[in-house]
């Protein structure tokens, strides 16, 4: 036995186990007393391969432990040493060995990068890429996925949009990561953008890069797109690629076709549905509003499928239910998990009682929830306004007062000319801020016209009706809509993303808008798509 061939038993041992596989990664340690027995600890090669060995198998004690007694640990000790930090989030210890390292090369600053990233210290990972003396593709996608991965996808896309222009080639995986801020961002020309680079460069569309682009078409609301790369382009789909096609059909309102296509998924029978196949059907029945078949799937997703039930199963399940009217189900539902049930599953069920005007039931979650969520209270406060109960408007407000709650200003984003514009609720800063209020004097003339009045209703109440008639205006997704007018080709589709639920005033407003000035207008809120055409939404005012 020699060396090389304990370099082989050891990368074997690593890549034969997972860090939960405690049987397989006990045969490390035992191979690290044999090679150290037979005297074989001078050769660096090995050490190493035992140091990245140990970090991959999640004992990252052990690996240090084997760096400590190397007498001249080398670049790549140092370097696979970091990475494994790096990679158990341990960011304090990274550090300290960092500072020490003799002579960083690239892989030592992307092993940082990846550890501020994975420990969600993103700002500390753009300054360590910042500061590196030289980057190479590597280093970039490390980057961009932190970005990306830490719901900063308008950073991502810049840093990817930098990247281009100091002359790095992107790989698959650049464009996976980008492909992905433009999924969040819903930065639809800069995906179309992407597709086109590949189809350019005749990359192969392998199962992650097919299945990263149909989710990037579906979360940006273009359907026929998303529906057409998986029918066409895609030779190979595993589970990923069908759930992100039946999610997004669920999100976009198309439940029938996203039941059709689970169908279709059960009878092809090459991949097996998982947990988040289930919820995309859920979530279809959910929108499309059919109980039954909320209950039939619900039920098949253990007994026929052996698949555990996870707290979003039954959130979909109960906002199923607390939307048709089955409070009282979906309340007992709740009563039933095995497990505690979360602020979404208790947001399913108070949006069900606000839907349904239930008080009763909705003080009651507010209650059992603990909320901590200004939206939790701001759905309770507008429906004690939407009953007329101002002195439970009030108590609400009293109630976030004193926990130190505030409400989450409305955030609205818009892709235009390869840029992500955002709007903050009652912001003026953008530089087009007086076009844009002169095009919703505008609007609001043309919609008078038409009978049109402002919905108060959910406006605080103890400011003049002038007031709130004023802030409604001011709604982020109405400035981001009144700035699409502007700035899009006329025959161009609007398309917004809101980080929260569509208020009854803008979702009317959209609704003329689309109307009146012959746009379809595409807005992906908290929960859902709306498709605006013609004056009618896909959610049949039911969301």
């Amino acid at each position: 036995m020699n060396q090389h061939t304990f370099l082989a038993l050891v990368k074997n041992a690593a890549a034969a186990v997972s860090p939960s596989a405690s049987a397989s990664s006990r045969r490390l340690p035992s191979l690290h007393a044999i090679y150290t027995k037979l005297g074989f600890h001078a050769y660096a090669r090995v050490t190493n391969g035992f140091i990245q060995a140990y970090c991959a198998t999640g004992r990252v004690t052990d690996a240090r432990r084997v760096f400590d007694e190397m007498p001249r640990p080398d670049t790549v000790s140092f370097n696979s040493m970091i990475h494994g930090y790096a990679l158990a989030g341990d960011v304090r210890s990274a550090c300290h060995l960092f500072d020490h390292v003799p002579a960083p090369t690239p892989v030592t600053w992307t092993s940082m990068v990846t550890g501020f990233c994975r420990a969600g210290d993103v700002e500390s990972a753009r300054r360590v890429f910042e500061e590196m003396p030289e980057r190479d593709l590597v280093s970039w996608n490390a980057m961009i996925s932190g970005h990306a991965g830490n719901r900063q996808p308008v950073e991502a896309l810049c840093l990817f949009g930098r990247m281009m222009e100091e002359g790095f080639a992107p790989n698959r995986g650049t464009l996976v990561s980008a492909l992905s801020a433009c999924a969040s961002a819903g930065a639809l020309e800069t995906g179309k953008w992407v597709h086109a680079f590949v189809e350019r460069r005749r990359l192969r569309w392998d199962v992650f890069l097919g299945t990263a682009l149909v989710d990037m078409y579906a979360k940006c609301g273009a359907v026929d797109l998303a529906l057409d790369v998986f029918t066409t382009r895609l030779k190979a789909r595993n589970t990923c690629t069908w759930n992100a096609m039946i999610n997004g059909l669920a999100m976009n309102g198309y439940s029938a076709k996203a039941l059709d296509l689970f169908r279709q998924m059960e009878l092809d029978g090459a991949v097996a549905p998982d947990e988040v196949t289930f919820v995309g059907v859920l979530l279809a029945c959910s929108h499309g509003g059919y109980v039954d078949a909320g209950r039939e799937h619900f039920s098949m997703i253990y007994n026929k499928y052996g698949v555990r039930l996870i707290l979003e199963h039954y959130a979909c399940m109960v906002d199923l239910l607390s939307r048709s009217g089955h409070l009282q189900e979906a309340r007992k539902l709740i009563a039933e998990m095995p497990m505690k049930p979360d602020a979404v599953v208790w947001r399913a069920l108070l949006g069900g009682c606000r839907l349904h005007r239930n008080v009763k039931m909705a003080e009651t979650v507010i209650t059992e929830m603990e909320a901590t969520c200004s939206g939790d209270h701001v759905l309770l406060s507008n429906l004690y306004a939407a009953v007329g109960r101002w002195n439970g408007v009030e108590d609400v407000r009293r109630t976030m007062r004193s926990k130190g709650i505030e409400k989450v200003p409305g955030c609205s984003s818009i892709e235009m000319d390869g840029s992500i514009h955002e709007f903050i609720s009652g912001d003026k800063s953008h530089p087009s801020y007086d076009d844009i209020h002169g095009k919703l004097v505008e609007i609001g003339g043309r919609m008078q016209q038409q009978g049109y009045v402002k919905d108060t209703a959910e406006v605080f109440y103890d400011i003049e009706d002038e007031e709130k008639e004023q802030a409604l205006g001011h709604h982020s997704e109405k400035l981001a809509i009144a700035f699409g007018l502007i700035g899009a080709p006329p025959d161009a589709t609007i398309r917004i993303v809101k980080n929260l639920r569509f208020c009854m005033d803008c979702h009317k407003f959209a609704k003329l808008v689309s109307e009146i000035y012959h746009r379809e207008i595409v807005v992906r809120d908290r929960a859902r798509f709306h498709h605006f055409r013609g004056g009618i939404c896909s959610c049949n005012d039911f969301w």
